[in-house]
């Protein structure tokens, strides 16, 4: 039987989306500061800015899905929820 998303938590979800982004951005670190290592230092990515780089993904996943929460509670209020079906748990 299909059921309907209607509703998001906006704080909630952006505080989860914003951790993930964090932690997908530290996976960038080490390209980013071996970058900074074989550029001349007039040019190119700074170590700074590579260290940097989970803090600015979290702040930007946070902001920007709870924008998108925001604009699906929205439009869902309007037209509806998307739609999935969900299965019993099932033990392995």
């Amino acid at each position: 039987m299909p059921q309907q998303i209607r509703r998001f938590g906006v704080f909630q979800t952006a505080k989860v989306a914003g951790a993930l982004y964090a932690l997908l951005g530290l996976v960038f670190v080490p390209v980013f500061l071996i970058i900074s290592m074989v550029t001349p230092r007039q040019e190119g990515v700074g170590p700074g800015l590579a260290l940097a780089l989970p803090i600015l993904y979290g702040v930007f996943g946070f902001i920007f899905a709870a924008l998108g929460c925001a604009l699906y509670n929205l439009v869902a209020g309007l037209v509806g929820g998307v739609e999935v079906e969900l299965a019993e748990g099932r033990s392995v």
